[in-house]
């Protein structure tokens, strides 16, 4: 790459605040920043999982240089979008950046891909081109996903089925780069600073060798109320169903979710319900583990690279890679459905070999790389 001095360098502003943002976003910051000469780069954090992002920051060794500082209890839609809208602004007025980049499909991160394309900045935008089709599953993020891409001027995919999906809404495909998942990178820089070996938190005293743990997520709007007291409902039965199973929940902060989660299994002694981990924690959760059952999307790329079967609590998948390769099966949230699918993993050796061996499609781990070589291309040809 050609060295430039600093009245060359472009400018790029990165806009993160969930815990999954972060994680996604840190290797492109770490990435952006190895290249001094290269790029001026402004971390901007909107706050919004304040009490998570903290240790976060820290593993990676980032510092925000902006905190916009959104966060509320129990804050609308509405009050996300508005309040980023607002304090984004002055921020895009006063750095001036050639380029936003903004990652996934948050709420947060459209906001700032619609403040950026206000002020004709251009967005970059991080895993796009995932989509259901259906504005209600999940929601508000297949909605948002597909706003930034009518935003974005660069869409950096990360897969083949991803850049196809972009192209079929007729995005050029000389603004589509196909780069891997950076939540890849951010596992595997994990895996080689802790020398492969990362601890599994076990408050239980779940982790014996002799049982077989289950790591357990839901957070997703679409799964509070009925679908989630169902989910609930399948954990306890397949612990009674295998004694030597025992869950691990790390329970999102959301009250709407912890209420119910308490309430439900907060007496079961076979389930850990303790509060989310530090990545570098719960990557060691995902290394013990036998199996996953998530309504997330970060997972179920990561959950394989450790070659762990993940079975997705949802009625549909943006990642239908995961399904396709044999990672991952979509199992709903039906609680007869759940454990027979879980079932099928505990007792069948066969079956979970052919998840468990399956090659991960979400990428080598370079994603930021090539985001990096990507956006200063563009950068040049503008210049």
């Amino acid at each position: 790459m050609r060295e430039v001095g600093v009245e060359r360098r472009m400018r790029v502003c990165v806009v993160f605040g969930t815990r999954p943002e972060i994680i996604k976003t840190a290797p492109v910051i770490l990435e952006l920043r190895r290249r001094p000469t290269v790029f001026e780069t402004l971390a901007v954090c909107t706050g919004q999982h304040r009490e998570m992002a903290g240790p976060y920051l820290e593993m990676f060794g980032l510092e925000p240089d902006v905190n916009m500082e959104i966060m509320q209890a129990r804050q609308s839609l509405d009050s996300i979008v508005s309040k980023t809208i607002d304090r984004f602004g002055p921020v895009v007025e006063e750095f001036r950046p050639d380029v936003v980049v903004v990652q996934g499909d948050t709420s947060s991160a459209f906001s700032a891909a619609l403040t950026a394309a206000q002020h004709k900045i251009a967005v970059a935008h991080v895993e796009a081109g995932l989509r259901t089709y259906s504005l209600a599953n999940p929601f508000p993020e297949e909605m948002n996903r597909q706003l930034i891409g009518r935003l974005a001027a660069l869409h950096f995919a990360p897969t083949n089925r991803a850049a196809e999906n972009l192209l079929g809404e007729r995005v050029a495909r000389e603004a589509i780069c196909v780069t891997g998942n950076t939540g890849i990178d951010a596992l595997f820089e994990v895996l080689q600073s802790k020398g492969k070996k990362v601890e599994v938190v076990d408050p239980a005293g779940l982790g014996q060798e002799h049982q077989r743990l289950l790591c357990v997520t839901m957070h997703r709007r679409e799964s509070l109320g009925e679908p989630l007291r169902n989910a609930l409902a399948a954990f306890r039965e397949i612990c009674d169903r295998y004694p030597d199973v025992r869950i691990v929940f790390p329970v999102h902060l959301n009250p709407e979710v912890r209420q119910v989660v308490q309430s439900e299994l907060g007496a079961d002694p076979r389930i850990s319900l303790i509060d989310p981990l530090p990545y570098d924690q719960f990557v060691g959760l995902l290394n013990r583990c036998h199996f996953v059952l998530t309504d997330s999307g970060g997972i179920q790329e990561e959950a394989p690279s450790l070659g762990k079967p993940v079975l997705v609590l949802r009625e549909n998948t943006e990642r239908p890679e995961a399904i396709e390769a044999g990672t991952a099966r979509l199992v709903g949230t039906e609680t007869a459905k759940i454990v027979g699918a879980a079932s099928i993993l505990l007792d069948n050796e066969d079956e979970y070999n052919l998840m468990a061996k399956a090659q991960n499609p979400f990428g080598d781990g370079t994603a930021a790389r090539r985001i990096g070589d990507a956006l200063w291309a563009w950068h040049c040809k503008r210049t």
